[in-house]
């Protein structure tokens, strides 16, 4: 009976995880052990930052909307109210362009959200 080999699968294996390691720290490009370790908790923080990015984006979006409803003389909370009871269905990553990029534009939306919160108040009352 003919001894079995490997092939390449081990090499190739070995060479895809150096590949990755390639620009660390002195053993951690050279060295595949070492490389294997640094490449895991290197793919581990990669997981983790996709899902921080989302985070991260979203609360700047509520920075920028925010400043530009102080600007046209709103808090955040009650710009995004008066939006939802207007029945404007923008998301946050929108209102955060126009209220970069389009002053007026967002300058009128305030206005829509003033007048819905202004209707659903005497409303209430």
């Amino acid at each position: 009976m003919p001894r079995v080999k490997r092939g390449t699968k081990r090499n190739d294996r070995r060479k895809k995880i150096l590949k990755r390691a390639s620009g660390y720290f002195l053993t951690k490009s050279k060295l595949y052990q070492a490389a294997q370790e640094a490449v895991e908790r290197g793919l581990k923080f990669a997981y983790i930052g996709r899902k921080q990015k989302k985070r991260q984006f979203r609360s700047l979006w509520i920075v920028r909307i925010g400043a530009a409803a102080r600007l046209n003389g709103m808090s955040y909370s009650t710009f995004i109210s008066g939006l939802k009871k207007a029945g404007v269905g923008l998301d946050r990553k929108i209102l955060a362009d126009i209220a970069v990029h389009d002053a007026a534009g967002f300058a009128a939306l305030a206005t829509q959200a003033k007048s819905a919160n202004g209707a659903a108040k005497t409303a209430a009352a």
